[in-house]
């Protein structure tokens, strides 16, 4: 696996995949390396697009918002305030706001699973293709 990793970082580095690129990250991270798997390596890289297979292979997702921070509760008990009453309207509209996010929320859960599928057979080509695990 360290051998597609080095390759990673040089296509990631601008720099081009090459037997003494690979080697020479390989020596630099203290790994000792086998020629003939270089070889092999820069001999089945030559015909792949790696960024149309790291496209294939990479999620999409955006990451995660993070909530902003709450404000601490003072030291003095606030009184309770009452909830002013609720309109039809507003009763109809919290529903179909509900509704929409559990819709959204499945949808979201869907696009996950399918990018996890997508990940994980790119990793599959990519591990067949060298013979790792």
């Amino acid at each position: 696996m360290e051998y597609i990793y080095a390759a990673l970082l040089l296509h990631n580095s601008g720099k081009e995949v090459t037997e003494d690129g690979v080697k020479a990250v390989m020596e630099a991270a203290g790994i000792k390396v086998d020629k003939g798997r270089v070889k092999a390596l820069i001999s089945a890289l030559s015909d792949v697009n790696m960024d149309e297979a790291m496209a294939q292979a990479q999620p999409v997702a955006a990451p995660a918002a993070v909530a902003p921070p709450t404000a601490m509760p003072s030291a003095a008990p606030q009184a309770a305030v009452p909830a002013p009453a609720t309109a039809p309207e507003a009763v109809e509209a919290e529903k179909a706001g509900k509704k929409g996010k559990a819709e959204k929320k499945e949808k979201k859960e869907k696009k996950e699973g399918e990018e996890e599928k997508a990940e994980e057979t790119g990793m599959e080509g990519l591990s067949s293709l060298f013979g790792e695990d």
